[in-house]
């Protein structure tokens, strides 16, 4: 349940993050953004069942969340979006470590989406997304000083 819950606060994170993201976001990727808003709100509503049927109480949304950075503007905007799902991709392939059967399968795909959408805003792939042996430093924390799926419950994005 641990790890279902920290899909979901990262969600949550996510939905703020291309709040702001499509705020700044230029004109030409304004749809891709609200693609991956969407996107992230229905894992979000997805995760929040989920884990009702399990019997638990999900996670709340926090109210405001600490970005990595400031955004002025397009180019941080598209970095920032870059970022999101580096830090979604990470979280789910904690879930794939950690699920079995179907919800394995789900983890899996949200974390197969999350790869190639940052790999969209990015411009950049690695073998293996969402592991922490692609941090700087080793630890599991990503470079916005957020941890992994055991770290805080107000994730930043």
């Amino acid at each position: 349940m641990t790890a279902l819950q920290a899909a979901l606060a990262a969600e949550h994170a996510a939905v703020y993050g291309y709040g702001v993201v499509g705020g700044r976001i230029g004109a030409r990727r304004r749809t891709e953004a609200r693609a991956a808003y969407d996107a992230h709100r229905a894992r979000r509503d997805a995760l929040v069942r989920e884990v009702r049927d399990l019997g638990g109480e999900p996670v709340a949304a926090s109210a405001a969340y600490a970005l990595p950075f400031q955004v002025p503007d397009a180019a941080t905007a598209v970095r920032l979006a870059a970022r999101l799902e580096e830090r979604v991709a990470g979280v789910y392939s904690d879930l794939v470590r950690a699920a079995t059967g179907e919800r394995r399968g789900t983890a899996a795909g949200a974390l197969r989406e999350a790869a190639v959408r940052a790999v969209r805003w990015s411009g950049e792939s690695v073998a293996f997304p969402g592991l922490a042996e692609r941090t700087t430093d080793g630890t599991g924390a990503d470079d916005t000083g957020a941890a992994g799926a055991g770290g805080s419950a107000s994730p930043s994005p």
